[in-house]
């Protein structure tokens, strides 16, 4: 099974951040131009939390918040867990699914993030593992 500094090395390189002090609006844009659900919030290299639309349908809509008022840190998980290069496919997807979460960041020795995961990244992965092993095993059994 593959490790995520494999996985993320097939990935683009592009972090989809944002400040605290921005606001959820924008925060909103920022995950709309890069087509993810969730973005890292940055305190200059520094993580300090993450925000999805989890955070946005349960934090700001249900709590009759204005998402052009309300600034990133009011409402971003600030309790993030984390992976390191090292870790396999199947730990992350074991760790997120037990914590009910869909994104993960990765984070070196140095505590500098060099990557981020979704679920959907993981699925795929497992997906095109699984099919390696039954082309194999389907070549095995007719050879």
């Amino acid at each position: 099974m593959k490790t995520l500094k494999q996985l993320l090395a097939e990935k683009p390189q592009k972090l989809a951040a944002v400040a605290p002090k921005d606001t959820v609006f924008h925060a909103l844009q920022v995950m709309s131009d890069n087509r993810v659900g969730a973005v890292l919030v940055m305190d200059g290299e520094r993580l300090v939390g993450i925000f999805s639309e989890r955070d946005y349908a349960r934090k700001v809509i249900l709590m009759g918040k204005a998402s052009k008022e309300t600034r990133v840190e009011e409402i971003m998980t600030d309790k993030v867990m984390y992976a390191t290069p090292d870790n396999s496919v199947q730990e992350c997807m074991a760790l997120m699914t037990e914590g009910h979460f869909r994104h993960l960041p990765v984070m070196d020795d140095g505590q500098q993030v060099v990557g981020v995961i979704s679920i959907g990244d993981l699925v795929k992965e497992t997906i095109c593992e699984q099919q390696f092993i039954i082309d194999q095993l389907e070549r095995y059994i007719s050879g």
